[in-house]
C-alpha cells in the first residue's frame, strides 16, 4: 500500500513511519511482540566524560558505551548496526531545544524508542595544586559556560569556549597549569585526573537535559504504560491550516505536550513542526486525531511511540504556573487585544 502522506510530498526515508489517513500508522510491525532486542552497545556524540556519557551510564548501566565524533556518525553507527541504541540530547531546561538534533533525526530513518532525563551537575575542576585563588581562565562548552555565569563573574574568570565539556577537561589536564580550570562532569574529573574545586556550580539547580533514545528498528510498547508519541509534519501554507490540523487532538481529549516549528532546507516557509503528545497511534482516539491532521498536512511522519520517562519533570512548569495564583505575571497577561503591564 502507498502512503497518502508520502504522496503529499513527504521526504521521510522508507524506514520512518508514515501515517496514512485511510489506514492509520503504516507500521504494524512496530507493536509486534518480541521486537525488543537486548542493548549491548550504546553510542553517543562526544568524548568520554561528556554529559551524554553520563546519561548513557545511567540509562543503560550494563551496556558498552561508544563515543562518536559527530551527530552524523552517531546516527550512521545505528543504521549500520554498530550500536544497538544511541542517546542524543534534544532539549535542555535552561537553553531549550538542541537545533541540530531536530534537524537530523526526522530524516535519519531512526525510531525514537525512549527518553532519558539527565540532571546536569557542573563541577569546577583544575589540575593538582590549583585553587580557587589561582585560577584565571575557565574552559567549557559555550552552553555550559552560559549555565555557570554567576560563578564566572564571582571569580572574575576569563571564559574560553571548547568543543565539549570533556574536551575542556582533557585540555586543562594536559596543560597542568594552576591558572586553568574547566567546567565539566565529575566523571570527566575522574577520567582526566583533575581535582574538583567546587561542585554544583550551575546557576539553576534544576538544570536538566532530555535525551532521545533511538534505534534502527521500532520497539514493542506496553499499552498499560503512559506513552508519548513524537511526530513531524508540514501543513499547507494557507490561513488557519495549522489550527484545523491540530484540532483533532483537543476533540479527542489528547494532551499535546509540545509543538514547535523549525526551518528546513534554508526556507522560511513553510516550516516543519515537531509535535509530541500522550498516547499511541494504535488507539482509536489518537488515530482519529492523526487522521484529521493528515487531511491538512503535506507531510506527516511518526518518529516513535515510547514510554514516558518522568511525568513530574513535565509538570514542573504547571506547578510554577500554579504558584502565581489566579493572576499570572503582567508579562503573560493579555486583555482586550493589548498586553497589560503593571508597575
Amino acid at each position: 500500500m502507498t502512503s497518502t502522506a508520502a504522496n503529499r510530498g513527504s521526504t521521510a526515508p522508507p524506514s520512518a513511519t508514515p501515517f496514512d489517513p485511510d489506514t492509520g500508522p503504516l507500521a504494524p510491525g512496530a507493536k509486534k511482540p518480541g521486537s525488543d532486542t537486548a542493548v549491548h552497545k550504546v553510542g553517543y556524540n562526544g568524548r568520554p566524560g561528556a554529559f551524554a556519557d553520563v546519561a548513557c551510564r545511567m540509562a543503560f548501566p550494563s551496556a558498552d558505551r561508544i563515543a562518536l565524533p559527530s551527530l552524523e556518525t552517531t546516527i550512521a553507527s545505528t543504521a549500520r548496526g554498530e550500536v544497538d541504541r544511541i542517546l542524543l540530547p534534544c532539549e535542555n531546561s535552561l537553553v531549550g531545544r538542541v537545533p541540530d538534533v531536530h534537524r537530523i533525526v526526522p530524516d535519519s530513518g531512526l525510531h525514537i524508542v525512549g527518553e532519558h532525563f539527565q540532571r546536569v551537575e557542573h563541577c569546577l575542576m583544575a589540575p593538582a595544586g590549583a585553587s580557587l585563588a589561582s585560577i584565571r581562565r575557565v574552559r567549557s562548552h559555550p552552553v555550559a559556560l552560559g549555565q555557570v555565569s554567576r560563578l564566572i563573574a564571582a571569580l572574575d574568570l576569563e571564559a574560553i569556549a571548547a568543543p565539549t565539556t570533556s574536551h575542556a577537561a582533557e585540555l586543562v589536564a594536559s596543560c597542568e597549569d594552576p591558572s586553568e580550570a574547566a567546567i565539566a562532569s565529575d566523571l570527566a574529573a575522574d577520567l582526566y585526573g583533575l581535582n574538583i574545586l567546587k561542585r554544583n556550580v550551575e546557576d539553576d539547580p534544576h538544570n536538566t537535559t532530555r535525551f532521545y533514545v533511538l534505534s534502527a528498528e521500532p520497539q514493542a510498547v506496553e499499552q498499560k504504560t503512559q506513552l508519548l508519541t513524537t511526530i513531524v509534519f508540514r501543513t499547507q501554507n494557507r490561513p488557519g491550516c495549522l489550527y484545523h490540523a491540530i484540532a483533532g487532538f483537543a476533540e479527542n481529549g489528547i494532551n499535546m505536550t509540545k509543538i514547535e516549528s523549525y526551518l528546513v532546507g534554508g526556507q522560511f516557509v513553510p516550516s516543519r513542526f515537531l509535535c509530541e503528545f500522550e498516547g499511541d497511534p494504535a488507539t482509536p482516539d489518537v488515530a482519529d486525531a492523526l487522521d484529521i491532521l493528515a487531511r491538512h498536512a503535506r507531510e506527516l511522519v511518526v518518529l516513535g511511540t515510547f514510554p514516558m520517562a518522568s511525568r513530574h519533570l513535565r509538570n514542573r512548569s504547571e506547578e510554577s504556573l500554579c504558584s502565581w495564583g489566579t493572576k499570572p505575571p503582567a508579562a503573560f497577561r493579555w486583555s482586550h487585544g493589548q498586553q497589560e503591564v503593571e508597575q
